[in-house]
């Protein structure tokens, strides 16, 4: 994530701010030039970026933004939709009616836009299943049913369609099924990076010229899927999955080695951005070299060398770890990144980048 400013007093603003706190100006995300930007007030409901490469003819607010205070994305005023960029993709939501649907609702929205903000700056395909119903991405946010003998809501994907159990926006909820499975991290961003990447297996491995080369790393995925969940549940992870897997949930198939493996790429893409956005520098990993070392930013137009990124990457995942244990918290990535994981997690680097090229 880039570090963002308004554009009018220059104040240290987030991702998800609505307004400036030390000016008051309205705030929003511009997908078109992926910023955070202050608006002015413009005829109409339109408003105006001060910013250069901001749209001429100015922005209307998402309608989410407008009516239910769960966006702050904005829409260029040439285009007609109501719902901005990310928004269109989410296809089902709770019943607002039941009090406490809308405050989650608006998490799992703050998770997907951060999901969404990296794939774009990646410039991955995200099309909405409404313009390519064979190819496209939706999202469906649903609760459990009232009925305590129904079928719970399981999040997970479909041909496109991921869907999330609301449930998850609550850090009680969250923290009990991270302990009933014995998970050393679950957060919401999480869920929607694992997710994509079953998505993303289906764009750019399933049936490809990479494919090959992905069974040779992860495994056969033609293997019965269903089959080897219920061993997983039945047995648990092999004993020595931390010598190849990023995590213990990857051992299960190979589609859900690739979906963890995508998922960790997505985090190291994401922190090493903000890293090299707040100006982090590293000590050398050599002694005697002369001067610490940048962290280089991984969306950069030009190609990252996949070795660069994770000599940056694990001593800043040392760094975030300490800073954590000095705050009393858990590891912030509390993972083992073994030799076969990292050759995975090239594999990841080198299909973004193949996908970003064609």
């Amino acid at each position: 994530m880039k570090v963002f400013r308004c554009d009018h007093c220059r104040q240290l603003v987030f991702f998800e701010n609505v307004r400036c706190v030390a000016c008051g100006h309205p705030l929003a995300y511009l997908p078109d030039i992926g910023v955070v930007g202050s608006l002015d007030p413009a005829e109409g409901n339109l408003f105006k970026s001060p910013l250069p490469r901001a749209a001429v003819g100015g922005y209307r607010l998402c309608a989410n933004y407008v009516t239910n205070d769960v966006c702050n994305w904005a829409i260029p005023a040439d285009d007609p939709a109501p719902l901005c960029r990310s928004c269109r993709i989410t296809t089902v939501i709770p019943d607002l009616d039941v009090p406490g649907h809308r405050e989650k609702w608006y998490k799992v929205e703050i998770a997907k836009r951060r999901l969404l903000y990296t794939l774009l700056a990646l410039k991955l395909p995200v099309v909405s299943k409404e313009n390519d119903p064979a190819h496209g991405i939706a999202f469906e946010f649903k609760a459990d049913p009232k009925d305590a003998d129904a079928p719970r809501v399981l999040t997970g994907h479909a041909d496109g369609v991921i869907t999330l159990n609301i449930a998850e926006a609550e850090d009680g909820e969250r923290g009990r099924v991270r302990a009933l499975f014995g998970e050393p991290y679950r957060t919401l961003v999480g869920h929607f990076r694992h997710e994509s990447g079953h998505y993303f297996w289906d764009r750019l491995v399933k049936g490809s010229p990479r494919l090959d080369a992905f069974r040779t790393l992860f495994g056969d995925e033609q293997p019965d899927y269903g089959e080897a969940l219920k061993r997983h549940h039945a047995a648990g992870p092999p004993a020595d999955w931390q010598q190849r897997f990023v995590s213990a949930y990857a051992s299960v198939h190979p589609w859900e080695d690739w979906a963890e493996t995508w998922a960790h790429y997505l985090h190291i893409v994401d922190s090493l951005e903000t890293a090299a956005a707040c100006g982090v520098r590293l000590r050398p990993p050599r002694p005697g070299d002369p001067a610490l070392r940048a962290i280089p930013d991984p969306l950069d137009e030009e190609f990252e060398p996949f070795d660069d990124l994770m000599e940056s990457w694990l001593p800043l995942t040392y760094m975030l770890n300490n800073l954590n244990r000095g705050l009393g918290l858990a590891d912030g990535y509390p993972f083992i990144l073994a030799g076969p994981a990292v050759e995975k997690l090239r594999f990841v680097h080198d299909t973004v980048w193949a996908a970003r090229a064609s």
